[in-house]
């Protein structure tokens, strides 16, 4: 049986708490080899949006439905956008760290429009928000300066890109985007088929790393081959 289609139930019951302007956010590419990571936000007003149909998780969905609902979601949104963190920057800082910065390079984008009430963050674990305490030289005087709090509350939901369309609309901008940019790199790296694999560890593609080396494009912290 085919899972239920996400809904705006929960969005709607944080409007009703009074968090008007809900944001949808998840990512695509994280277990990628070559790529960026990139996040996906999509703001809607919580207290008038209407259902959006057609709309699910992206893996859910083939490559030209995702292409032909991002106009639809564009119009749907109030506010949204897309973050990348390139392969250099996760080999510079990591996954998680990597992930904050897509995501926040992201909500700095949809907040030159507005600043929402609430975000939605698909999975168990909130690599969004800032730490309360900085790295050690973040400052650059090796300061103990707590970071500024998060102007928003986030909050994680397993499978919310399942469940509510805010986020599943996020996953579409993402997974869209970062394909068309994969599609785009492609062109100059032939031999990997990212125009098919989008970056991900097909066995092609490990084959492919092996006999010509990676790429600026690869994540060379990574076991490629």
């Amino acid at each position: 049986m085919a899972a239920a289609p996400p809904t705006l139930e929960w969005e709607r019951e944080l409007a009703a708490q009074g968090y008007t302007l809900v944001a949808g956010c998840d990512e695509v590419g994280r277990g990628a080899l070559a790529g960026p990571v990139s996040v996906g936000v999509v703001v809607i007003n919580a207290a008038t949006a209407a259902e959006l149909p057609g709309v699910k998780d992206s893996k859910l969905l083939r490559e030209p439905v995702r292409q032909a609902l991002v106009p639809a979601i564009q119009d749907w949104a109030v506010a949204h956008a897309v973050g990348h963190a390139s392969s250099a920057e996760i080999d510079a800082v990591g996954l998680v760290s990597a992930l904050r910065l897509a995501g926040t390079r992201a909500l700095a984008a949809v907040a030159a429009e507005l600043t929402p009430d609430f975000v939605i963050l698909d999975g168990n674990q909130d690599w969004l928000s800032v730490p309360v305490q900085p790295d050690l030289g973040f400052f650059g005087d090796g300061g103990t300066e707590l970071a500024a709090a998060d102007p928003w509350r986030i909050q994680t939901r397993i499978k919310a890109d399942m469940t509510c369309l805010s986020v599943a609309a996020a996953s579409v901008l993402a997974k869209v985007e970062r394909d068309s940019i994969m599609a785009a790199l492609a062109l100059d790296f032939p031999q990997f088929g990212w125009e098919g694999n989008k970056g991900y560890a097909t066995a092609s593609h490990r084959a492919a790393i092996a006999a010509h080396g990676a790429t600026d494009f690869h994540r060379k912290t990574w076991r490629l081959v």
